[in-house]
């Protein structure tokens, strides 16, 4: 199930070549709006897969569970997915980056309770296990390592298979499954380490990523845009679709929730009306995507209703729009997604377009 690992050097170009590139990066180059010359000669979607993230043990019964991953490697296995990207190492996140989204009282709490086998944290759905603390700490790293590679041109775009999953971790406490913000970390490293000032995060997971929006809700270098559940009937209650961001940041949240019932056609109508112009407008610098797939219609935890199809044309989209607006800098994260097949075929689909892209 091992990816190709290919890295970029002097020796696979034509001399010619570098002298030409050595010679318009002096002149041209800026990280913020320009991809790196040689990228179409090389494989151009990193993944992220680590048996480690299979160590996050939840316990008998809980839908944010090991098999996750297993039902996802084995498809892309049988696909010969994995072969066709490049693999990404996983690294733990550096904890100074952590402790500038999370508070450091939470942090604390978080390592204590797993370092002595607590069962959760903070709310029953936040199932913990001795390694929690360093496996998400391991998967927030990882999604760094994949923003790292598409800004140092070795990939296009990138598929982060990591769990626990990020989005609904508030600055001071776990919900939802999450115990770090992986997304919102990967934003502040770009932010923080690469200078961005124009981050699109898209949350397509049909619970609504409470955790990434308050931890940007006063910043518009972060524009949040979120597809999900009726806050009315989907946890976690919240993302309606006044909640636009607060300060600074008003104008910077786009939250478009989702009545049950609702299918391909009403997503499709989301996008071209809502999603398309407001991210037309803000021209991003890099796309970040909080890849959930439980708004497939066999997921057992949500009312939406589209196919595994539907995530082809929204990553499709997504691809395009990084294309138009940032030369294809793209990094997609796994958040929810629970019943395996679904996941599974759901992954192979987003994973055959970004190689596509």
């Amino acid at each position: 199930m091992s990816a190709v690992s290919y890295q970029l050097s002097e020796v696979d170009c034509e001399p010619a070549i570098l002298r030409h590139w050595h010679a318009r990066a002096q002149a041209d180059w800026n990280p913020k709006t320009t991809r790196c010359r040689f990228a179409g000669i090389m494989a151009r979607t990193g993944l992220i897969q680590d048996n480690r993230f299979q160590r996050h043990a939840t316990g008998p019964g809980h839908p944010e569970r090991p098999e996750r991953l297993a039902a996802i490697a084995e498809a892309l296995s049988e696909r010969r997915l994995d072969e066709a990207c490049t693999a990404i190492n996983a690294s733990p996140v550096d904890m100074a980056l952590v402790r500038s989204l999370h508070t450091p009282a939470y942090l604390d709490r978080l390592e204590s309770a797993c370092r002595t086998g607590l069962a959760y944290i903070d709310e029953p759905d936040s199932a913990i296990c001795t390694e929690s603390f360093e496996i998400a700490r391991l998967g927030a790293g990882a999604v760094i390592g994949a923003v790292d590679a598409v800004m140092a041109c070795t990939i296009d775009n990138a598929f982060c298979a990591v769990r626990p999953p990020g989005h609904h971790a508030e600055h001071d406490r776990s919900r939802g499954f999450c115990l770090l913000g992986n997304v919102a970390l990967a934003a502040k490293h770009l932010i923080d380490h690469h200078r961005l000032d124009r981050i699109l995060i898209l949350d397509w997971d049909v619970h609504h990523g409470n955790g990434t929006q308050h931890l940007f809700d006063a910043d518009p270098r972060v524009l949040f845009i979120s597809l999900h559940g009726h806050p009315d009937f989907v946890y976690p209650g919240s993302g309606f679709a006044t909640e636009r961001g607060i300060g600074a940041g008003e104008g910077f949240t786009l939250n478009i929730p989702m009545l049950p019932g609702t299918g391909d056609a009403e997503y499709h109508a989301a996008f071209a009306d809502k999603v398309q112009p407001e991210i037309q407008r803000y021209a991003p610098q890099f796309v970040l995507i909080s890849a959930g797939f439980d708004a497939h219609r066999l997921d057992p935890l949500a009312p939406i209703n589209l196919e595994s199809e539907s995530f082809g044309w929204m990553t499709r989209t997504m691809t395009e729009i990084a294309a138009r607006h940032c030369d294809g800098r793209l990094v997609s994260v796994l958040e929810g997604g629970y019943h395996l097949s679904a996941l599974a075929e759901s992954v192979s689909i987003h994973i055959e377009t970004l190689l596509s892209a």
